[in-house]
């Protein structure tokens, strides 16, 4: 699934293709891509006809697209293969394509929601105050928001009864860091992902919060992590920080610190990846 970098490259793109641009039509081709709008294919497209689309916005791995002038978003719902592309109007389709929106100009271009999974789609909500989609209001900010409360996320990760790496995967706490990115920063932390939150002093978390903002600005330089055809930018295009992963994806492979052999390890029905050496498993006190 994207995670935050993926995520931010593809809303920069929507930025640059798509704001400002009025909605001439909306075709819905699959009614699981509109699952989440109660109203159906039919209402989302007729809601959405003139309507104007404002300055892409993203809070950790969500991403909408507001209207202009009104408190309503455009949800993205990305899932395990959902794509948003800007392509030509005369482009062939692609075999999995779910929604097609037509705009009123002549840039000849439209933008598509390709999922070949299905996972993913689009949904229409009210806005909050603050101008987020109201479903996702209880998401926290992320790491690169610069309203990103970090006295509060401190006090807030001490006080928690839980493990670090559940912690960085807590969107309440702290949104937009998946599975890989929280290896990557564990690693670079040096800390176990089973490692107690209680016992992290503050210059250790906020050790952990700068790896975590290091690891995901160097990816958001190259585009983000690509491991399939599945995730592309608006451009069709795979991200390349795969190749300078350290962590994630290199069992047996040597630590690039100590040289000793990297371990995975299942977790929560997926992989965490560690250095047994660097990355010592917190003592177990009985």
């Amino acid at each position: 699934m994207p995670e935050l970098p993926e995520v931010e490259v593809v809303r920069r793109g929507l930025e640059r293709w798509v704001a400002g641009r009025t909605i001439e039509d909306v075709e819905v081709l699959h009614p699981r891509a509109v699952r989440r709008h109660p109203a159906g294919g039919v209402d989302f497209a007729a809601r959405l006809r003139g309507e104007t689309v404002g300055v892409p916005q993203r809070r950790g791995k969500y991403l909408w697209l507001p209207l202009a002038g009104r408190d309503l978003s455009v949800l993205g719902h990305l899932g395990m293969s959902g794509q948003l592309l800007v392509q030509p109007a005369d482009a062939p389709d692609e075999k999995h394509l779910r929604i097609r929106v037509r705009f009123d100009d002549a840039a000849g271009t439209e933008l598509r929601f390709v999922d070949q999974r299905t996972f993913g789609g689009l949904s229409l909500h009210d806005n909050t105050p603050d101008g987020l989609p109201d479903v996702i209001a209880h998401i926290a900010r992320d790491p690169l928001d610069p309203l990103f409360d970090e006295a509060a996320y401190h006090l807030a990760l001490r006080a928690k009864r839980s493990t670090v790496k559940r912690a960085l995967l807590d969107q309440s706490l702290i949104s937009g860091v998946g599975n890989i990115y929280a290896d990557e920063a564990l690693w670079r932390a040096r800390l176990h992902y089973e490692r107690p939150t209680a016992t992290l002093p503050r210059p250790l978390s906020a050790e952990l919060l700068g790896h975590v903002r290091d690891v995901m600005n160097a990816a958001l330089a190259v585009g983000g992590t690509s491991f399939d055809s599945l995730y592309v930018n608006v451009n069709g295009e795979s991200g390349y920080f795969d190749r300078s992963l350290d962590a994630y994806g290199r069992e047996d492979e040597p630590c690039r610190r100590c040289g000793t052999p990297m371990r995975r390890r299942p977790w929560m029905n997926r992989s965490s990846y560690f250095c047994p050496r660097c990355q010592r498993p917190p003592r177990v006190v009985s």
